[in-house]
């Protein structure tokens, strides 16, 4: 009743909008000039000789990678490269022999991958160098005087021409393709990349002197001073084999000089990784977004039992052109992570996908969609994004659901013995709550937190008794004695639904202390207006439902296995049983990416936004809201 839907005509134009935006944020005004200038041509981004000429310059990228690690664990294959480096040989843009040649063009190729602008400028100007040294040692006569430029012996040797054919093709690949560049980075990138260097060549240079005085075994070492000392491990930190002539009384065991260079390789990938970092984050949703999506959430809200978890505040918002529906997301470790469905209209959500897609791809983040439903990952696919089931969400109508029958004998006894041991339950929405006991029931639910890290994304509102969300339900339950032992919160599911959000019990409760808040919550739903409840996500679950089963193959038993295992630590088996025992309904939930490759990292953000992960970073015991929560 009262619902708005959008005619063909509003659909429409919300697509053609969407796709014009995406288009705008990925394409400048000196890109669609260049399209003109080419005559109706494809030339630009997205033509199919740009697409290969990236692809050839990031699978370039990926050969050198696995040839400088293959030279460092053959070693003779590794000695010919170096041999042709260091004598009338040459080889192509940046393939030398060893470890950290490897890891460098392994930074450049995942970069690359992930189309960042200036790694495409880092890679251009480098083998541009290198193709003009080519060719001034290929083409210059000789001609005998002072500056005369002459090598012969370049032009005596076959594969110096193949070095200089596949560095020429790798930069006429860069220069075709340069529109497939186009991630830009963080504005802060270029200042903490001059940081990290500045910072780093200063720690690691006086490490190296330090390193350099206690271990130097020159008969004169009493004549090198402090400053010979540093300028020597700059210089090695620098070009790696500096002249010793200029270094006089210095002579470091030879394993110093390789942690020097080590060093030296792991300042230059810190300092590629602050230039090439991903834009961190994104703005917030801001109050007049709340109340957009509240109002969406108003009229379709019923659609997506996830869908007032959009309404954490930690997350970003993208809209259709036309604001009728949105995305929101939050920016994890590169992973545009959104969660749930797009909140609106699903004749609408085309017209925020497309722009959120845009987003992702114009700022190199992996998109990613974390608990979608199978009608939105229908619409997702047309996207271009692939599904992978992650689990299934428990479904109860309260209508339908009973103690009574042999099936549900073990559930009823539970839950007559919490019963019988003097726990009550009171039902109310947060609104109906007086602030004062809001405040005591934070306080103690705070206190009952499994460790000092908020858990939940997807399926977590993050926050508890605040003002906006009066609609929310409360259960408390407390013993015999009056005393508060658990408490319930349950986020808006439309008008007569519920969707759980948090669960907090003293330990020192009594077992089955949930189960029994939930069944009198199903079975006193009438008097709140609810008519279903979601539940706990299962993940998985059909793995552990169809392998328990007689005649599961091999394959199914083994996977269930490794499930099982994994459980001791995630509760991935408890929290389907704990479900199964409501004989719920089973709503297949899905996680949508783009490549396969990026499952590990998406995997990873995810994790980090469910709080199971932490980044490494500061001591708990350094951060500043630790400090302030003991004062």
């Amino acid at each position: 009743m009262g619902e708005v839907r959008l005619t063909s005509a509003e659909t429409a134009r919300d697509a053609a909008q969407a796709t014009g935006t995406a288009s705008g944020k990925r394409e400048t005004g000196g890109e669609a000039a260049g399209r003109g200038a080419g005559g109706g041509r494809d030339t630009g981004r997205g033509s199919a000789r740009s697409r290969r000429s990236a692809a050839f310059a990031v699978w370039y990228l990926r050969a050198v990678t696995f040839v400088n690690f293959l030279s460092a664990v053959w070693l003779s294959f590794g000695q010919d490269l170096r041999r042709h480096n260091t004598a009338d040989f040459y080889t192509p843009y940046l393939l030398t022999a060893g470890f950290a040649s490897g890891l460098f063009s392994l930074l450049l190729a995942v970069t690359m991958g992930r189309r960042k602008r200036a790694a495409w400028i880092l890679n251009l100007a480098v083998s541009g160098a290198l193709l003009l040294a080519f060719a001034v040692a290929a083409a210059a006569p000789c001609t005998g005087g002072e500056w005369s430029m002459c090598y012969p012996e370049f032009r005596d040797h076959p594969q110096n021409w193949v070095s200089l054919g596949l560095t020429a093709a790798f930069v006429a690949a860069l220069l075709l393709g340069r529109r497939e560049f186009y991630a830009r980075g963080d504005r802060s990138n270029p200042a903490l990349a001059t940081v990290v260097a500045a910072a780093g060549l200063l720690v690691t240079s006086l490490v190296a002197a330090l390193l350099v005085g206690a271990t130097n075994t020159d008969p004169h070492a009493s004549e090198a001073t402090f400053l010979a000392r540093w300028r020597y491990g700059v210089m090695r930190l620098v070009t790696l084999a500096p002249d010793d002539r200029i270094h006089h009384a210095i002579t470091p065991p030879g394993w110093v000089d390789v942690f020097i260079n080590v060093m030296s390789m792991m300042l230059l990938l810190a300092v590629l990784f602050a230039a090439f970092r991903s834009r961190r984050a994104v703005d917030p949703i801001t109050e007049e977004d709340e109340e957009r999506l509240r109002a969406l959430l108003a009229k379709q809200g019923e659609r997506d039992s996830l869908g007032y978890f959009a309404l954490r505040r930690e997350k970003s918002v993208i809209w259709s052109p036309t604001g009728k529906a949105a995305v929101t997301y939050r920016v994890v470790g590169g992973v545009s992570l959104a969660s749930g469905d797009p909140i609106g209209d699903p004749e609408a959500w085309p017209g925020a996908i497309e722009p959120w897609l845009a987003e992702a791809r114009e700022h190199g983040w992996v998109p990613a969609v974390m608990g979608a439903s199978e009608e939105a990952g229908q619409i997702y696919a047309r996207h271009g994004l692939d599904a992978l089931e992650l689990g299934d969400e428990a479904i109860v109508e309260t209508g339908e659901f009973t103690l009574e029958g042999r099936a549900m004998r073990t559930v009823r006894q539970a839950y007559n013995r919490v019963k019988r041991a003097g726990y009550t339950v009171r039902i109310r929405r947060h609104a109906d709550i007086p602030a004062a006991e809001m405040d005591e029931l934070l306080r103690r639910a705070d206190d009952w937190r499994d460790g000092a890290t908020e858990r939940g994304f997807s399926m977590a509102l993050g926050r508890l008794g605040d003002p906006a969300d009066g609609q929310c339900v409360m259960l408390e339950c407390t013993d015999g004695n009056g005393d508060l032992r658990a408490v319930l919160s349950f986020v808006p599911w439309g008008p007569k639904g519920l969707s759980l959000d948090l669960m907090r019990r003293d330990r020192d409760s009594e077992n089955g202390l949930m189960e029994f808040m939930v069944i009198e919550l199903l079975e006193r739903s009438r008097e709140i207006g609810v008519t279903q409840v979601s539940l706990n996500f299962a993940m998985f679950r059909s793995v552990f439902e169809r392998g328990s089963r007689l005649g599961a193959g091999p394959v199914l038993r083994m996977w269930r296995s490794l499930l099982s295992f994994f459980s001791r630590w995630w509760q991935i088996e408890s929290l389907y049983r704990a479900n199964a025992k409501y004989r719920p309904i089973w709503e297949p939930r899905f996680m949508l990416f783009e490549k396969s490759s990026d499952l590990l990292r998406i995997g990873i953000a995810a994790g980090r936004a469910e709080g199971f992960l932490e980044a490494p970073g500061l001591p708990k015991w350094l951060h500043r809201r630790h400090l302030e929560t003991r004062r």
